[in-house]
């Protein structure tokens, strides 16, 4: 077998593989519902979306960006597969969301950004967004108290999305600024801290991956 021979069948062969992990790697959250929402403006890769009230689990984690989501999303799993009264399973719903917590940034973080990583780490807020049809009345109530649970208004965000790994500090920083110029350029006031949104589990290949910055309207 001639050695060109030899490395298109190689090359077929990392395909084979590799393709029927690419295909399902890109569509696994695809099941799973993403909070009510209406699209109002779609504008240079920047969606203006009017969310309906809902209800969070969240809680608050310490540590650098990446480390921190990982940390509240074990923590909120642990409470939706059923450390919960009356031990309910919950389904699983779509983003996961980071923000840094306004409050505590001061004390810790110089210049908060939730889509820069700090080396002194800092305090974040993870939430996923529950079943739109519990109410708090009718929520399992969580066995560990770090998990609370919050109504959450209905808010209107600006919305910029893109794929990636979810550690890519640099790009996350890349697109936050160009979502703050997009609203700067549009007379647009904003309000709280940038918003984080993951949709996709870790094994999904980066660019397959749907992530969102969101920054909220008043």
């Amino acid at each position: 077998m001639t050695r060109f021979k030899k490395r298109t069948l190689y090359g077929l062969g990392i395909l084979a593989v590799a393709f029927p992990l690419v295909t399902l790697s890109g569509c696994n959250m695809g099941q799973y519902a993403e909070p009510a929402h209406t699209a109002q403006k779609f504008d240079a890769g920047i969606e203006v979306r009017d969310y309906a009230p809902m209800i969070a689990a969240e809680v608050e984690v310490s540590g650098e960006r990446k480390e921190a989501i990982s940390k509240g999303f074990r923590l909120i799993a642990d409470y939706i597969f059923g450390n919960n009264e009356p031990k309910e399973k919950i389904a699983m719903t779509t983003p996961v969301i980071q923000q840094a917590d306004a409050k505590k940034a001061g004390e810790k973080i110089a210049m908060t950004t939730p889509v820069i990583q700090q080396a002194d780490g800092g305090s974040w807020k993870v939430q996923f967004i529950m079943p739109a049809e519990y109410t708090l009345e009718t929520l399992p109530k969580p066995v560990n108290p770090a998990v609370k649970i919050k109504q959450i208004a209905g808010k209107k965000m600006a919305v910029i999305r893109f794929s990636g790994a979810t550690g890519d500090d640099a790009k996350m920083a890349a697109k936050r600024a160009e979502l703050e110029a997009y609203v700067k350029a549009n007379n647009l006031k904003t309000t709280g801290e940038p918003v984080m949104a993951f949709y996709d589990p870790p094994w999904t290949l980066p660019f397959f991956r749907r992530n969102e910055i969101m920054l909220e309207l008043k």
